[in-house]
């Protein structure tokens, strides 16, 4: 597999320099500075992989160019968007960076309620709390038809937790769920995301999922045409959150995709931990069942709790058996190189590490300091490394 590492641009706390000490060879990026629904100019691509490869590194990966949210609607001027979109592609593709990752998630973007969980060890986590999030839908957002997607036992623990909160703990969990995330062009308030909402509820779960589909038929022969590969990250948290329609939660939803437009340029990114918060959804299954369709591979592992909160684990621990996912993915690329593909690597990257040791009080992104995602690759690259040697029959 390609040891990749993600890379937010020459603003990220997390250099080049940085990143090729870690070991990985290949980078995921994108032109963040262009992601409000602008083509993505040539010049600006190859400025950007010019500065990746004088580190001595590959870029890899983009991630992402962002799909705009009239495209997810269609609504607005989605056509510009789309066609914008697609000379995107053609310029990317162009410069030799051919697997782009996208999402398709209504608004919200990877959604968590705490972006600095302490965990047993002393480092810290992300973290999804259903209380928090219930307590800001009912109580703060006060969506209508919000009590309808709550169980009892959630309503009564989302005020009990509102009940505890100060003005500044509302304001600071306000803040981690509707208007923060690395990299993002826009922020919303208040009243601005529940005009998303509004939006979102209207076009519904399978009007989301006829547009996404009618968004690849008009791309995919674009990602064909150049020779690029498309892989859809899934909704994370994989189930429904704000009401809002999901349609990249389950391995019934990858398959419908892949069934609906067929060109291997319409492929999966595996996040096991996006997937792997729905805990009905079997990672080593997935990576076997859409082996050939997987272009991209975010690695990371999460704890579900009883509830359905989860926390973001080790990499190695967790709700998702990674030696399994790892071995799978493996054997893919034997099959791709016994067929003779020219993806027959996979590219990977470890995701969403702790924030440990002198990370602890530095300037990072949430999810993305150094030493958490160094010691993930470094287990990674561990269990990798055994896998082969078992395979070659090295040990036994």
């Amino acid at each position: 597999m390609l040891e990749s590492w993600r890379w937010f641009g020459p603003d990220d706390p997390v250099t080049l320099g940085h990143v090729r000490q870690t070991g990985a060879a290949g980078v995921v990026s994108a032109l963040h500075h262009l992601n409000q629904g602008r083509a993505w100019p040539e010049e600006e691509v190859l400025r950007r992989k010019a500065e990746i490869e004088a580190a001595g590194l590959r870029w890899a990966v983009v991630e992402s160019i962002a799909v705009a949210e009239d495209i997810k609607t269609r609504t607005g001027d989605f056509r510009t968007l789309i066609e914008a979109y697609k000379d995107s592609i053609r310029a990317v593709a162009r410069a030799g960076v051919r697997t782009i990752c996208y999402n398709f998630m209504a608004v919200t973007d990877w959604t968590r309620t705490d972006l600095a969980w302490r965990v047993p060890s002393g480092g810290y986590a992300l973290r999804f709390d259903w209380p928090a999030l219930a307590a800001y839908d009912l109580f703060v957002l006060r969506r209508p038809g919000a009590e309808a997607d709550h169980p009892p036992e959630r309503r009564a623990a989302a005020e009990a937790r509102f009940r505890a909160m100060s003005e500044s703990d509302v304001a600071a969990l306000e803040r981690v769920l509707i208007d923060w995330l690395p990299a993002r062009e826009f922020v919303y308030d208040r009243a601005g995301f529940q005009r998303m909402l509004d939006i979102y509820r209207d076009v519904g779960t399978d009007g989301m999922r006829a547009n996404l589909f009618e968004f690849l038929r008009e791309i995919t022969p674009v990602a064909a045409e150049e020779g690029a590969r498309l892989c859809i990250h899934p909704d994370d948290p994989a189930f429904p959150i704000f009401g809002l329609p999901r349609v990249m939660s389950t391995a019934a939803d990858a398959r419908a995709l892949l069934q609906a437009i067929p060109d291997r340029a319409n492929g999966l990114t595996l996040c096991t931990g996006a997937f792997g918060s729905n805990p009905a959804n079997d990672l080593p299954a997935m990576a076997e069942e859409f082996g050939p369709r997987i272009h991209f591979a975010h690695l990371r592992n999460v704890t579900i709790e009883p509830d359905g909160s989860f926390h973001e684990a080790d990499h190695l621990d967790g709700h998702t058996d990674m030696v399994a996912v790892v071995s799978a993915l493996l054997r893919e690329e034997e099959r791709r190189r016994a067929e003779g593909r020219v993806d027959a690597e996979i590219p990977m990257r470890p995701d969403h590490g702790h924030l440990l040791v002198d990370d602890i009080g530095k300037r990072v992104n949430p999810g993305y300091s150094c030493i958490g995602r160094l010691k993930g690759l470094a287990e990674l690259r561990g269990v990798i490394r055994a896998v082969e040697a078992f395979r070659a029959g090295r040990v036994h």
